[in-house]
């Protein structure tokens, strides 16, 4: 299975890239592999430039979504949601890809991240 394969890919990296949760109760679906991480915008550039699609699926947290608006919710009311929507990215998942092209996107991701890691280390 393809996201199973991200999550093996991705375990070296734990604490840098936080992979999907899956509950040993529950079987998930996948038609999305989204990962956090904190330099989303910087790994979505890196991605870009290697020609390496993603996405932000969920860009805005739901308490500040324009139909919500009516509760009078603002920004900062729910600033776990808030973060959690400024780390998520979409990795590329579909049914034809190959494990290659998902040990480059792997790659890519572990090369951003651990730059990032290191270069934030005093």
């Amino acid at each position: 299975e393809r996201a199973a394969r991200y999550n093996q890919l991705f375990e070296p990296l734990a604490g840098l890239v936080q992979t999907p949760y899956e509950p040993s109760w529950s079987r998930a679906v996948y038609h999305l592999y989204v990962v956090r991480v904190p330099e989303r915008d910087e790994l979505i550039r890196h991605l870009s430039e290697r020609q390496i699609g993603s996405g932000i699926h969920y860009p805005v947290p739901l308490h500040l979504q324009q139909a919500y608006a009516p509760l009078g919710y603002r920004r900062g009311d729910f600033p776990v949601s808030e973060t959690v929507c400024a780390q998520v990215v979409s990795l590329p998942l579909y049914p034809q890809i190959r494990m290659d092209q998902q040990q480059t996107v792997a790659r890519e991701v572990a090369r951003l991240v651990t730059a990032k890691a290191s270069t934030a280390r005093p």
